[in-house]
């Protein structure tokens, strides 16, 4: 670990953290209006979108720069959210969109992303 990256953490530390404990400094969430409750619980799920959305969309070599990649992760998030959305299970969803990428990279279709 550099010791850079310790001022960015603390950084990170204090932007974040308030919003995780706020089910500890204020126990009675339910007085929060409607709107506050509403964001609270949408920032993990766009948090995790973020990142999954980089990690799909973005491919890094080691010498270049970030460039666009469109490849087989979108046909697998398309049909994990067409199978969430008919049947309303998540999981099933994500153990099709896994299974896509699988069954590419197995037979070629697709290669491995850079390491």
């Amino acid at each position: 670990m550099s010791a850079e990256l310790i001022p960015l953490a603390v950084v990170m530390f204090a932007v974040t953290y308030p919003s995780r404990a706020l089910g500890l400094l204020a126990p009675r969430l339910d007085r929060l209006p409607k709107g506050v409750i509403a964001y609270l619980q949408l920032v993990g799920p766009a948090v995790l979108t973020a990142l999954a959305a980089v990690a799909i969309m973005v491919r890094t070599a080691d010498d270049g720069p970030p460039v666009f990649h469109i490849g087989v992760e979108w046909v697998a998030v398309a049909a994990c959210l067409g199978v969430v959305i008919w049947r309303r299970n998540l999981l099933l969803g994500l153990l099709v969109a896994v299974a896509i990428v699988v069954v590419a990279r197995a037979t070629g279709l697709a290669g491995l992303p850079p390491a």
